[in-house]
Formats: structure tokens, sequence, C-alpha cells
């Protein structure tokens, strides 16, 4: 954010405080004019997959001698945060008419770079490498021996004083021998290893990330099409990528029926930038024209195991839709270096998390029992598992999530309620269908206001800003209502979010009999979920996860961290400790005991609880109609 000095002398003579320094940088503000100096030359050399670096030079044009500043990214969309990864950018070099220039980092902007263009000097050769990270614990890990995922805003510094979209970039790579690639960018010739794409703007090259891979296989999702979709995989070994055919007839059905219930799609092509990895890390980040996609190995040759990530696809391709075309006003800036707002995440996320769903049902991804149990899963959060949000905080304020943790590991998620738009998105979103089907007479519903809120202007590719007057406006056009109201009740209170189960003729129950989605949840993360029981969650070998505020663990003194040895005597297993809350359920005068590991101190802590195991499931309630089949129900 900019800060100018004379902002800063009026804030000191307001303050009566003559003392007062308020730290301002020298970065020029952006300005919406074309950077006429020329079109930035920008080559990655991504062969280094032994040291996982990429090596980047640079042509950038400049019109003038004197004061000069470059940029790396730092606001990242899909982000919606400042997580450029500056950390691992290193060996800057900048060299004019051959002489190699000092650079200066700006002392309030770590992402600034200053330099002084000598005279007659056009263009800065800019030297620099991405070293990207060599585990998890470093960051997300986008190079293996078997592939790489390139995303342009780690690769490239862009002139400041500029709209992102006013500057134009020729980017090419080098890749490793023989490896395959996907990518929304249009190739303009290819030299042996050395890809060269055609000149694009540099907002939309940052939207235009890529995989490659030594084992590599494209797949046509709408064959025919004059805007065609493509999956791209890349996996750790070929046999990953065998795909039966009723897989493929699943994953084109979900084309069909994003469009049937737009009725426009925002994009001259779109490809799915897909990884079945254990190296490379999972991912899921959208963009206007792909998405990269990253899950376990398994994803098609173990399909009855995989089905608990199967919305993945369907979550980051209606994105293309809500979020990149229609996107959040505040949301939109000029470049990426200027501060987002996050207030409509609840649209952006949390709509595109309740259509990620319902697609995957539509489309065959998931069965309607899985559906339901998925929704089942996501309601129990929103019954007993948020006690944060019934208390101290709303649905709204978890919009400023993204730069509050970024993302990092929290000691009580539940209780801080972090990213909550997401899935209490989807419930307003599913309470919202609701409404408009008990308005009209179920003759409009959410699909009315998806068509009538993204499915507009067919091909654009733009971006179409939106506020919540406009939500408001569309939903009151479908069926007028005090929506406003409706809405705000629901985001900035601490009310129950899943009365749209009830108004779709289901309802919450918990038995002691964990669904399908909980086993599936359970095998995937590799963790016990006794988060409606005990209240808690166990990893491997018994390491606590997160403890539920004031639950039966937490008022017992468990917490996150501590590791469980044993149950009741014996040494811990998930089975142990499931039977001991069943066996404390039968004998109310016993409580479940667990020696635990906190640090290096080992100690007995007692639960009383007497409940039983409790596991979320949908009922159906037969005094109202089943319309949670009509909106699963493909079109």
């Amino acid at each position: 954010m900019n800060r100018h000095p004379l902002a800063a002398a009026i804030l000191a003579t307001v303050l009566g405080c003559t003392a007062l320094a308020v730290n301002a940088d020298d970065v020029p503000a952006p300005q919406n004019v074309p950077y006429s100096a020329g079109t930035l030359k920008i080559d990655v050399d991504a062969t280094d997959v032994a040291h996982r670096v990429f090596r980047v030079h640079e042509v950038v044009p400049v019109a003038s001698s004197g004061p000069f500043t470059l940029l790396f990214p730092e606001w990242i969309p899909g982000h919606h945060s400042p997580t450029g990864p500056i950390d691992k950018f290193a060996g800057l070099v900048v060299k004019a008419n051959g002489q190699t220039l000092a650079w200066t980092r700006d002392q309030y902007n770590v992402f600034a770079f200053h330099v002084d263009v000598p005279q007659g000097a056009t263009a800065l050769d800019v030297e620099f490498q991405f070293l990207s990270p060599q585990s998890t614990a470093q960051g997300r890990v986008v190079m293996t021996p078997e592939m790489l995922n390139l995303q342009w805003n780690t690769v490239a510094l862009y002139p400041a004083g500029y709209y992102a979209r006013q500057i134009q970039a020729d980017p090419s790579v080098k890749l490793p021998a023989g490896w395959q690639f996907g990518s929304a960018l249009d190739v303009a010739s290819q030299d042996g290893d050395t890809v060269h794409f055609k000149t694009i703007n540099f907002d939309d090259l940052v939207d235009s990330p890529i995989y490659a891979g030594k084992y590599f296989k494209r797949v046509d999702l709408d064959p025919g099409a004059s805007t065609p979709v493509h999956m791209d995989i890349v996996a750790d070994d070929p046999k990953y990528l065998d795909i039966k055919p009723e897989q493929l007839k699943i994953h084109k059905a979900l084309i069909q029926q994003m469009y049937k219930m737009y009725g426009a799609h925002h994009y001259n092509h779109y490809d799915f930038l897909f990884s079945l990895s254990d190296k490379m890390s999972g991912n899921g980040l959208e963009h206007h024209r792909s998405s990269e996609d990253g899950t376990p190995t398994g994803y098609f040759t173990e399909w009855d195991k995989s089905w608990v990530m199967r919305d993945l696809l369907s979550h980051e391709f209606n994105h293309s839709w809500d979020g990149k075309y229609r996107r959040g006003e505040d949301l939109s800036t000029p470049n990426f270096n200027v501060p987002m707002g996050d207030s409509l995440l609840w649209v952006y996320e949390g709509q595109t998390q309740f259509w990620g769903e319902v697609m995957a049902a539509r489309s065959g991804l998931w069965s309607d029992d899985q559906f339901h149990e998925m929704i089942a899963a996501v309601a129990a959060s929103y019954d007993k598992g948020r006690p944060g949000l019934a208390s101290w905080r709303n649905v709204q304020d978890t919009t400023n999530d993204p730069t509050i943790a970024q993302r990092r590991p929290l000691p009580y998620r539940n209780y801080q309620a972090s990213e909550d738009y997401y899935s209490a998105g989807e419930m307003i979103w599913l309470d919202v269908d609701g409404k408009l089907r008990e308005l009209t007479g179920n003759k409009k519903t959410i699909d009315d206001f998806g068509k009538a809120f993204f499915g507009v202007n067919p091909g654009a590719w733009d971006v179409d800003t939106y506020t919540f007057d406009d939500v408001v406006k569309t939903l009151n056009d479908i069926a007028p209502f005090d929506w406003k109201s409706y809405l705000r009740t629901r985001l900035d209170g601490h009310g129950p979010l899943i009365g749209g189960l009830a108004s779709h003729g289901w309802k919450l129950v918990y038995n002691d009999k964990p669904s399908a989605a909980i086993k599936a949840g359970e095998a995937f993360r590799h963790t016990a979920d006794l988060t409606y029981s005990l209240g808690l969650s166990i990893g491997k070998e018994g390491a606590i996860g997160d403890v539920l505020w004031d639950g039966p663990a937490f008022n017992a003194g468990l917490s996150p961290g501590m590791t469980i040895v044993a149950v009741n005597g014996h040494s811990y297993d998930p089975d142990a400790i499931k039977d001991a809350v069943t066996a404390a359920a039968k004998d109310t005068s016993q409580p479940i005991e667990l020696l635990v590991k906190n640090f290096d101190e080992y100690k007995t802590i007692r639960i009383d609880y007497h409940g039983g195991l409790k596991y979320p499931h949908l009922e159906r309630d037969t005094s109202k109609p089943d319309t949670l089949a009509q909106l699963i129900k493909a079109r």
C-alpha cells in the first residue's frame, strides 16, 4: 500500500504528535495507461529439476533514464492474500548497456527493487532464480523428477506504475528433454524443448500457469467444440494415466452440466492442469482459462477410494465463472502489488463450494448417497463443530483469513473458524436455494441465480466486477424479498446455518455408525474423527489434531500437539479409542483413561464421557418434498 509524505504530515498534525513517522515506500502508483516502452521478454529455464531451481532471464524495455522500479508479485489471485513467495527469490542481477547496475530493495516494501537506468539504455537485462521448495515444510513442492508446475508470478518481475493488463509480455520456457506440457497459453513456436508463447498481457500471463511432465496425457472433454476443454495430466508413473471409458464419460458430463446451468462460458479454451502425484504437492487453484488441480496418484486407478476428493475439478472449473469472470469489486486490483479486499469471498468461494459439490453429483463424480454424506459432514460443522461462530466470530469476518492466517496451521481451528466462508458460504447458498423455491412455489431456484449472475456475456474473459448490492438485486429480480437482511443476518450473526436442509426436506441426525464420507476422510487424512463424541481428531500414531473448544476432551485437559500413548492401559490405535468410547457408553461409572505425552512429560487424563460414538447423517423428513433430489438431478 502506498503512503504519501503529505498524508503522513496531515496524520501527524491531527494526532498532535510532531515526532510521528509514517513509513512510506517509493513505489509509483499504478496508472491505467499502456506500458509504451515495449514488450517484456521472459525466458525461464525449468530444466534443473535436480536442484528444483527455475532460472530466469528477462529483458525489460525502458523509455528513459532515471529511477525505475521492478515488482515481484505480492498479492496472488486465488490466494486472496499477500503470499507471493519473495523468500524464495534469489540471485538478482540487473544490467544495462553491458554494465551491472546497483539495485536497492525498497526499505518498506520488500517486493520492490529500485534501479537507476543509465543514459542511452533502452532495456534492462534481468537475471534471477526462483528456489522452489525442497519439502512441504518450505511450501508447496512444484518440481519433482517427473513433473513441474510453473507459476508465472514466481518467475517474473514487472515494471511498477502500470496496470498489469497494460503490460505486454513474450514468455518462453525450456523444459527437461522430452517433457510435454499443458497450459492456457497459446504456442507461437517450439524449438526443441524450448516453447515460445504468443504475446499476452502480464495480468493474463500470471493467470496462465504450466504443468509439464515426463509422463503426460491430454484428454479432450468436449470433442468437436469450438471452445475446447482439455484435461492435461502429469503423473508419477505412466500406470496412473489409465482412464477407463466410464470415468472419462463422467468428466465429459461435468462440462455439459456446467454449460446447461450457466448457459455461457468465459474462455476461448480451457485446460484442467492435473497432477497425479505423491511427490508434487496437491493443489487446487483457479484461473480464468485453466486450473491447477493436484491429487494423490490413485484418482483414476483407485476410483472407489478416491471419491472424497472428486469435487476438486468441479470446484475449480466453477471458478472460471465465479471468481475469475465475475469477481468481487474489492478483489479486482490494478496489479499484483495492490492489496485485495476479500469481503465477498462468501460468494466467490462459498457459492463455488456449493456448486462444486452439486455439480459433482449432477455429473456423476459423486453418487446421490455420497453427496448426502458430504453435505451431512459439512452441516454438522455448523451444527456442533464451530463454537467460534456461535460465540465470538461471524462468517463475514472469516473473509479476512487469507490475510490473517494465510493457511498456516492453527491451534484451535474450530474456535478460530478460519476460512469458514467456504463451507459456511455453501450452507448459506443451500439456504438461499430453499428460500427461492419457497417464494416461487418451486418455480425458481439457485440455478436461475447462477444463469442470471454468472452466465452473462458469452465468450468474454475479461473481468466483470460486482458488489453486495448487485447480489441482492439479482436475487430480488428472481424473487422479490428482503434479501439484504436475509443475507446479512447469516453473514453477520451467530445463528445456525443449517436451515437449508430442512427447506429441502432433510434433517441432520447423529448415530454411532460412521458414514462412507467419514471413513473416506479418515483414510485420506489418516485420522480418527471423534469430533462429535469426545470432541477431537487424532492423526498418525496418536498425534492429537484439532480439539473441539469446550468439548469433553478440551475440558478434560487435552490440547492439540499432545500424543495419545495408551487407551485404558493398552497401546493406542484408532480402533482402541473408538472401542473405549463405545464401552464407556455402556458402563457409565468408568471414565475413558488416556496416557498422553505433552512435550517430555507423560500424564494420565480421564474423560468422563458416556455419550457413545456420534457421526452425522442426513435423514428424510417425509412431511416435505425432497427438493434436494431436484437440486442434484442431472440436467
